[in-house]
């Protein structure tokens, strides 16, 4: 397993450039007059998985490239959507839509599993608790209330 030192050396990044660049390869034949229409939507919504999964990775907290690859999961739905509606109005072919649906899905397991491995797991967030172990109503800091009922 290699080390991971750009967001360029994830597969998860890579496999979304790969869709985006089927995608405008798809769009390249439709009409001009869906330019900044259907064509548009299918382009922008993809583009921004792989976007969005440099953006999250370039903040460089696991909770920031969480939330940013949990907002690259909406892209890729929205990117659906507007696959599964080019091939109604019939400006995708079905074996065309079918592909890019496909790798789509491939795409959303890897980043679920990518998020499941990113998460913070809840041991690890008592670890990072102030408290050292999770507080509870026995173990927490004194409130005003409580110096006021010493007194």
């Amino acid at each position: 397993m290699s080390v991971i030192q750009s967001y360029r050396d994830l597969r998860v990044w890579q496999a979304g450039m790969d869709l985006a660049e089927a995608a405008y390869g798809v769009t390249k034949s439709w009409p001009k007059e869906e330019m900044f229409g259907m064509t548009s939507q299918v382009r922008r919504s993809e583009a921004s998985v792989p976007a969005n999964i440099a953006e999250g990775f370039g903040r460089g907290s696991s909770g920031s490239f969480v939330q940013f690859l949990r907002t690259t999961q909406g892209s890729l739905k929205e990117f659906e959507t507007h696959v599964l509606l080019a091939g109604r109005v019939g400006l995708l072919q079905q074996q065309d839509a079918d592909l890019l649906l496909g790798r789509s899905d491939d795409l959303g397991k890897m980043l679920g599993s990518l998020i499941r491995k990113a998460a913070p797991s809840p041991t690890d967030r008592v670890k990072r608790s102030p408290y050292g172990v999770r507080p509870t109503t026995d173990d927490r800091r004194p409130t005003l209330l409580d110096e006021a009922k010493s007194q």
